[in-house]
């Protein structure tokens, strides 16, 4: 093989150094959602682009909180125009639309991924969370962020509007392997990192609510034998979440 060992090493290096590096972003934002989870409480996850992804990632899933709420608006993704959703995610005052058909209230938990952080939705987004009294997290790259001006009225980006941030290490652009032969890169990190820290916080976050006397509510594989109580959690949160 030729390229995908340094792929695969990147993406070591760089999970092991998010992990390593946010140690206190993780553990502050684990008491936000063991907290909220205590308290019967939902956790929103919202992205547009591929960073939609990881709000699918841990919606509905095995091993997955059904606390977990992913915030999903079609133009804003991929499937219907790509090319569509990319101005999409740069339009001022759309998040207002995106939020409201969402019930999130005071206690909520918002988790906004975006890579660049520098889109009008992502952005707009965490400040009519924070309005609205909810914690909110930024899962971005710190040094793409930083690298680049913001496309929002305010001149800020995502990480300077969240209550918290998680930097997910990845490098400006994202792909961090050069093709030999033509110069460009591949082998994007974000999704990869993303999830792992995600799923992580939602692990340690159900943990930690154990501790508040609390009982999570997981998910369990609808290909095994032992789903039957997956029925009960729909009745439970249907109401309450979106898409479900």
């Amino acid at each position: 093989m030729i390229a995908a060992p340094q792929y695969f090493a990147a993406v070591q290096e760089t999970l092991s150094r998010a992990w390593h590096s946010q140690t206190a972003a993780l553990d502050q934002a684990a008491d936000w959602m063991a907290t909220a989870l205590a308290q019967d409480r939902c956790l929103y996850v919202f992205g547009t682009g591929h960073s939609h992804l990881l709000a699918e990632e841990v919606f509905y899933r095995a091993g997955g909180l059904a606390q977990a709420a992913p915030i999903l608006e079609e133009p804003l993704m991929l499937h219907e125009s790509a090319s569509e959703s990319t101005g999409r995610e740069r339009e001022s005052g759309y998040a207002r639309r995106v939020l409201a058909r969402y019930p999130a209230t005071p206690g909520d938990v918002l988790v906004v991924a975006s890579n660049s952080g520098r889109n009008a939705v992502p952005i707009e987004i965490v400040e009519l969370a924070r309005a609205q009294g909810l914690r909110t997290i930024a899962l971005t790259s710190l040094q793409h962020s930083r690298s680049m001006a913001s496309r929002h009225a305010s001149g800020k980006r995502l990480f300077e509007v969240a209550d918290l941030t998680l930097d997910n290490g990845s490098v400006p652009g994202d792909a961090c392997v050069p093709v030999p032969g033509i110069g460009q890169r591949m082998g994007p990190t974000s999704t990869i990192v993303g999830a792992f820290l995600l799923n992580a916080l939602m692990l340690e976050a159900a943990a930690r609510a154990v501790t508040l006397g609390w009982t999570p509510a997981i998910y369990e594989s609808a290909n095994t034998d032992g789903a039957a109580g997956n029925a009960d959690l729909l009745a439970r949160f249907r109401g309450r979440i979106r898409h479900l």
